[in-house]
């Protein structure tokens, strides 16, 4: 599923705060962006809001492909910059997951020494210098 595709399968809600037109907007398309930008295949995600007093806490859940699901809570006076954070939070994990995956793969020895073989000269060229210089 593309992050495009996945309108439907981000739910944002709220128990006692109206969000409006532009917030639930304004989150979906922040998710996709992060969605895209980690792995791409997002499976679902659901953004919660609550008032507490004059704080919101906002929490972020997002679950891609096969992996667990991350989620991210944060309090702030603005409910964009609550959301905001508990987003960010959600991308650290996300990005730590990917770095997780990306190191666990098998080294590729025939590249490490092919690499490593063109960094030193060859020996037959330091011989042909040899005689030549003599």
């Amino acid at each position: 599923m593309s992050p495009e595709g996945a309108e439907n399968s981000i739910l944002v809600q709220s128990s006692n705060v109206d969000l409006g037109d532009v917030f639930p907007d304004f989150a979906r398309t922040n998710i996709r962006q992060v969605a895209g930008k980690y792995f791409g295949r997002l499976s679902n995600a659901s953004v919660h809001v609550t008032r507490e007093g004059i704080t919101y806490r906002c929490t972020v859940n997002i679950q891609m492909g096969a992996l667990k699901m991350m989620s991210g809570e944060a309090k702030n006076k603005d409910v964009y910059a609550a959301f905001r954070q508990a987003l960010q939070k959600t991308a650290k994990q996300l990005r730590r997951s990917k770095r997780e995956l990306r190191e666990d793969k098998a080294e590729r020895l025939d590249k490490d020494m092919l690499l490593r073989e063109g960094t030193r000269a060859p020996a037959r060229d330091e011989d042909e210098f040899r005689t030549a210089a003599e």
